[in-house]
């Protein structure tokens, strides 16, 4: 099993551990949960989540189970979920972890990841958003296979000062879009894993420290403007490697095949990430020789 863990702003919706006891399932513009709760598939988590549900579908294999809690801010639902996860973690003994928004706290993160490591198999571990700063933040990062940040947040990590992104010194900031250096400076600080996707008008793709592929086309202008696209890439980088793909295969394919469902869908600048997502499922299956190798040669 592979799970997906994060919250949701909405502040009424309690820990949600019946994610894992089922499928969820997508639909009309929701993600719907085993318990029949329903979430707007928006920015943030549940479109991360809809998405690697949708790709799965199409890839052929089960999809991951989810872990929600709602926070809008505060940081209880994230407490509750990495209280939960420090308790349950050897029972659901997961093949992969996709962690996300998560209120950022260091003795928090600490537990969850002893937690990880006491497993007897070692999940593959992917972070995202909030959990991606705290795992820096701890001076655990290289304890991670994948991060997926965009260029503001590599600046974030190549501060080895700052606790948070609003606190990224500006004269990193300034060189936000001069990658290597910034990519150097995070690695040598250890505040990076060996393997990123750096997202932005050209992906930078990150193999055992090094930067292998640059993915920029197709390229399609009003996808800056819409919110949640990171999401995506990242619920596509966990759906391939849930699939089973390598990491250098899902992560390159994964930044291709956003771009190819932009281009599929032709979206204006009010275009909603929910839009997108809703036909992923046709542009995967219209593009599988863009598919990971693995997985094309699997299906065949």
């Amino acid at each position: 099993m592979w799970c997906i863990a994060g919250t949701l702003p909405d502040a009424d919706f309690a820990l949600c551990p019946a994610g894992l006891d089922g499928q969820s399932t997508v639909g009309h513009g929701l993600l719907h949960l085993p318990d029949g709760q329903a979430v707007p598939v928006q920015r943030g988590t549940a479109a991360l989540a809809a998405t690697a549900i949708l790709a799965c579908g199409v890839l052929g294999v089960d999809p991951p189970r989810l872990l929600l809690a709602g926070d809008p801010g505060s940081g209880a639902g994230s407490r509750d979920i990495y209280a939960w996860l420090e308790q349950n973690l050897e029972h659901i003994a997961p093949s992969g972890l996709t962690f996300h928004y998560l209120f950022p706290d260091m003795d928090w993160h600490n537990r969850v990841l002893m937690a990880v490591q006491a497993l007897a198999a070692r999940p593959v571990m992917v972070a995202d958003a909030g959990f991606m700063y705290v795992a820096k933040m701890s001076g655990y990062a290289d304890a991670y296979d994948l991060f997926t940040p965009d260029l503001g947040e590599l600046a974030f990590l190549a501060d080895e000062k700052a606790p948070h992104p609003f606190y990224t010194r500006g004269f990193l900031l300034a060189r936000e879009d001069d990658v290597r250096p910034l990519l150097q400076r995070a690695l040598d600080h250890g505040n990076c894993p060996k393997n990123m996707i750096i997202k932005g008008s050209k992906d930078s793709i990150v193999l055992d420290g090094r930067i292998v592929e640059t993915v920029d086309a197709p390229s399609v202008a009003s996808m800056e403007c819409i919110g949640g696209t990171g999401d995506l890439v990242t619920g596509l980088a966990t759906a391939f490697l849930c699939a089973g793909a390598p990491m250098g295969e899902s992560c390159m394919a994964a930044a291709r095949m956003a771009r190819l469902l932009a281009r599929h869908c032709a979206p204006n600048p009010g275009t909603q990430i929910g839009e997108l997502i809703e036909k992923l499922p046709e542009a995967l299956d219209a593009a599988r020789p863009e598919w990971p190798p693995s997985l094309c040669q699997a299906s065949t």
